[in-house]
């Protein structure tokens, strides 16, 4: 296990019924809020209205930020970051999902930079000063509400590119389960491989003596394969909606990644299809993990692939490879019977246009090349990108 610090201060207010704790969160910073949130699900479902009771109840002036888009666009963290400075604004409270809480994360360094939105996103680290930060989470998937970084995208030059700033974390997170009892069958499902993902991009590292996190990233799977479909039957059951919510939180605070070392594969490369095809992020999660693993399964990595097998899916299997194979199988047949799309011809990618660009971007914006857990040339994530163009077995 390598050395690390974890230091996760963001304070947590799980459960329901906490909104009448908003004013005093926000009081601890100031009385100009920039609120920031998406297309307007939260106006349909009520939670809107009582924020907005809150604010007016405790004298907030309130500016608005709304229309953030599934992946973040640069455009809108320069208006965000032109309204902090024009409003004055002491504290942004981002309500919804993982995209609205990582853009009112750049917005609140952007606003405090003398850097362009874009190059401070391109430096991919950011060290300066940020407006405080506040949420209210509305969808299990992302884990933005307790840590440090945000993915920010830019269609014109088609990138999408994590930045991280110590100062982008969150200071309070509300975190609701009743606030995802309306969120789609489609985006549950989206957001859980989401948060699998997450899970599985810090399991298969290099580093070895790290059973305390491998453990718990076995555990917090678990739960989701357990809670994902209760929660798909009946979308009001609260603790099933509670697991999935805890569980995105926990698989990207740097619990289950600490100590770690790599890259994150299927992140680089499923960024390259939202900058090209703009499509949800889980879901082209879902459609290139199950290839990377397949495509990355040798000798040497069939022990930890079978090790999942075997832990996160019960696989009984002794032959190493063979487990694995059948773990592969049962984590593409997981997504496939929560009805998430598992080629890119069902979410609108027919053929191998921009794959060789695609290619060379995600290899030039991370290091898959030189430090994943079995590194990616461009030649193998174009691979991969066609063998998701079809349905696929692993057995």
């Amino acid at each position: 296990m390598n050395n690390f610090t974890f230091h996760v201060t963001t304070d947590i207010r799980f459960g329901k019924d906490r909104l009448n704790e908003l004013p005093e969160v926000l009081n601890t910073f100031g009385k100009n809020v920039l609120l920031v949130y998406g297309g307007g699900s939260i106006k349909k479902n009520g939670l809107y209205d009582a924020v907005m009771a809150q604010l007016t109840a405790n004298g907030n002036q309130v500016t608005e930020l709304t229309g953030v888009d599934p992946n973040p666009r640069i455009e809108t963290v320069r208006q965000g970051a032109a309204l902090c400075r024009s409003e004055k604004i002491d504290v942004i409270l981002a309500v919804g999902g993982g995209s609205v809480i990582d853009c009112s994360k750049v917005i609140a360094g952007a606003a405090c930079s003398e850097q362009e939105p874009w190059d401070l996103v391109l430096s991919r680290s950011y060290q300066g000063p940020a407006i405080p930060l506040v949420t209210i989470l509305t969808l299990a998937a992302t884990g933005s509400e307790m840590n440090r970084g945000a993915v920010i995208s830019n269609l014109e030059t088609k990138q999408k590119l994590g930045v991280h700033g110590p100062e982008f974390l969150p200071k309070v997170s509300f975190l609701d389960p009743t606030t995802t009892f309306s969120v789609s069958r489609y985006q549950t499902a989206a957001g859980s491989a989401d948060i699998m993902s997450h899970l599985i991009e810090n399991y298969f590292s290099k580093t070895e003596g790290t059973d305390v996190q491998d453990g718990v990233a076995e555990g917090l799977l678990k739960a989701v394969i357990k809670n994902l479909p209760i929660a798909l039957k009946d979308p009001s059951d609260y603790d099933a909606r509670a697991n999935l919510m805890w569980a995105s939180t926990l698989a990207l605070n740097g619990l289950t990644g600490s100590g770690k070392g790599g890259a994150w594969s299927c992140h680089a490369m499923e960024h390259e299809l939202s900058a090209f095809y703009d499509i949800t992020h889980g879901i082209g999660l879902a459609i290139l993990t199950p290839r990377w693993m397949l495509h990355v399964l040798n000798e040497e990595t069939a022990p930890k692939f079978a090790r999942f097998a075997r832990e996160v899916f019960g696989v009984q299997e002794a032959v190493p490879e063979l487990a694995a194979r059948m773990g592969i199988q049962k984590l593409y047949d997981f997504f496939a019977s929560c009805d998430i799309p598992m080629t890119l011809p069902e979410v609108g990618i027919a053929d191998d246009t921009h794959f060789a660009e695609m290619a060379a971007q995600a290899v030039q914006f991370s290091s898959i090349a030189t430090n994943a857990y079995v590194p990616l040339q461009e030649e193998d994530v174009i691979a991969i990108y066609q063998d998701s163009l079809t349905p696929s077995t692993y057995l």
